[in-house]
Order: C-alpha cells, then structure tokens, then sequence
C-alpha cells in the first residue's frame, strides 16, 4: 500500500521525501504543485482536489482549517518540541506513516497526529 502525500513547504526536506518515495508513497511537495508561498487554505483545498493526504509540521494552522472543514482526504500532523532531541527523525515520521497505514484506519476527515504512530 502507499499513501498519496502532499509535503507541505514545512515538510518537504529532500531527504525525507526521498525516503517517503522510496517506502512507496506518492509525494509530491507544495513547490513541485505550484503551491510556494500559497495561504495554508489554498494548499489545503489543493490536497482536496487532487485527493491527496496533507503531511504537515504546521499543526495549529491546518487544525484550525480542519475544524472548520473536515472534508479532506486526512491531514497528518507533525509535531514538533522545543527540545530538538525530542522530534521524530525522518526515518521515524517513515515508519510512523507505515504503522498508521497498516492499521487500516479510514483517514479521510481526519487530523492525526504522526507523533502518536511512532513505535
């Protein structure tokens, strides 16, 4: 199985999209859709449109947008700690994705927290 990803400009190092194509995903990055620099709504809407799941570090904004529209494929949220030892490796975040996905859980509608995933 594999997830349709769109990397949010806060998400879209290289080495982790590379890792997340090679685990099988397909991604593609706010830049690579046309999308730098576009409001959180319109990269959103974007996700929507072209049936993607949004993969974001920017909790508060697209929790916010999730509240007042659940009508997406599912946004997983990232989040991160002042203390930098305490955040997920992108290793992490790849095998986070892959036990969320095997749990079988319905994504579409839903705010997930990656962190929660990571075991």
């Amino acid at each position: 199985m594999s997830l349709r990803l769109l990397a949010d400009e806060d998400t879209q190092a290289k080495r982790l999209v590379n890792l997340l194509r090679r685990a099988g995903h397909e991604v593609i990055t706010v830049p690579e859709a046309g999308l730098a620099s576009a409001l959180d709504a319109r990269v959103l809407e974007y996700a929507r449109r072209e049936n993607r799941i949004l993969l974001t570090h920017n909790c508060d904004d697209f929790r916010e947008l999730h509240r007042t529209g659940p009508g997406h494929l599912g946004i997983i949220a990232i989040y991160q700690d002042q203390d930098a030892s305490k955040n997920m490796t992108y290793a992490a975040i790849v095998r986070a994705l892959a036990n969320l996905e095997a749990s079988g859980w319905d994504l579409a509608g839903q705010f997930i927290v990656l962190n929660a995933w990571n075991y």
